[in-house]
């Protein structure tokens, strides 16, 4: 463990980092005992304020309401949170370790010898948002099915080495680093730009920094070059295209049934039917394949068409609301997600994960019976 101690000179400070795997015991004790033996000025963590009032409280999640989530929209952020956090306590688990604990005694040791506690990661839903709007529909759908498939490694022996390299973050999307380059930027080089910035700005002359081992690298590199914050904490504006694109859809499609019933009334009735029916249906058989409660289903049937011609509005949102007022999830459904997540039978009994998935498909039902609708209403009319 002594290997995972680096020294680094910055001007008049003296900076230690130590590397840790977030799910070993033994780098909580390396911390404390860094701790104890050098009395730093300050300490600083790789948490954000966010993971620092979650690790606080562990509980807090529990009061989670999946509405409140679904009309933020955030769906798509705490889904990922969730798999990448069920990761970490997957391993932990096996380890019989408590995930984050080497940050805990960070904090701990912090406050028993009244240093300053620097958190010097940046916020989490920064750097998801800004994957997410980074990446192409195809490359998101591949970020999700290489984070799901996880799961097959929970059955290999575990390498503490390989932990010691790659925290949970990095680990949980090693097997497509290469496919998705943007995802490794973001994730790994811009966290480890920010975290060498807050470092070596932190307060006093002598300071102790506790961070994931696959940062220790990049951060030695860093710490020496200039950093402009402002370009890796902002958020990248939607593609405008998109937004024009998403209003060119439902606006042709109004003015095509219009036409419809100019030119013949029969014909723009035919045009409506295929809009409602394509819609509806297909958004319905998607929600029902994920086992929706009837009255979701129905709330599919009769939305999809309408939120079809409004960007603002999504299917999913009013379908999985109905589902998590009906099956109100409950605090032991929050609790077992992280052994749920990856598992498909145990996944459809969690009323939490049941809501966010069917969120997710009654949209994707929407949108192709949107293309298709669309399609069969030129077809119609020439």
């Amino acid at each position: 463990m002594a290997d995972n101690i680096t020294i680094i000179r910055y001007e008049d400070k003296e900076i230690t980092l130590i590397g840790t795997a977030h799910v070993l015991h033994e780098s909580a004790i390396q911390v404390k005992q860094t701790i104890d033996s050098l009395l730093p000025d300050t300490v600083c963590i790789e948490l954000d304020m966010e993971r620092y009032k979650n690790l606080q409280n562990p509980k807090a999640w529990e009061n989670t309401n999946v509405a409140d989530v679904i009309k933020s929209k955030k769906l798509g952020l705490l889904l990922a949170s969730i798999i990448l956090s069920s990761y970490q306590k997957r391993i932990a688990k096996k380890l019989n370790a408590t995930p984050g604990q080497e940050m805990l005694q960070g904090i701990e040791s912090a406050k028993e010898h009244s240093c300053e506690l620097v958190l010097a990661d940046r916020n989490i839903q920064t750097t998801f948002l800004r994957i997410w709007r980074k990446l192409s529909v195809w490359e998101k759908c591949k970020l999700f099915s290489g984070l799901l498939t996880g799961e097959q490694e929970q059955d290999e022996e575990i390498d503490l080495k390989t932990l010691m390299e790659k925290d949970n973050l990095e680990a949980a999307i090693s097997s497509i680093g290469e496919e998705l380059p943007k995802v490794a930027e973001i994730l790994i080089n811009e966290r480890d730009q920010h975290l060498a910035y807050k470092i070596k700005t932190a307060p006093g002359k002598k300071i102790v920094a506790v961070v994931g081992a696959a940062h220790v690298a990049g951060i030695k590199r860093e710490i020496l070059c200039e950093q402009d914050l402002e370009s890796i904490t902002s958020i990248p504006k939607s593609n405008s295209f998109f937004k024009v694109f998403a209003w060119i859809i439902p606006i042709a499609i109004l003015l095509l049934i219009a036409y419809g019933f100019i030119s013949n009334f029969q014909t723009g009735l035919q045009q409506l039917k295929s809009w409602v029916l394509w819609n509806g249906v297909l958004a319905g058989i998607f929600t029902a394949a994920m086992l929706g409660h009837p009255f979701s289903i129905l709330a599919a049937l009769v939305s999809a068409p309408i939120t079809s011609l409004n960007p603002f509005l999504a299917c999913g949102w009013f379908v999985g609301l109905t589902e998590a007022t009906i099956r109100k999830p409950t605090v032991d459904d929050i609790n077992r997600v992280p052994d749920d997540i990856f598992h498909i039978k145990r996944f459809f009994r969690n009323r939490f994960l049941k809501a966010m998935v069917i969120v997710i498909f009654a949209n994707i039902g929407s949108s192709l019976g949107t293309l298709i609708a669309g399609a069969n209403i030129i077809k119609n009319l020439f």
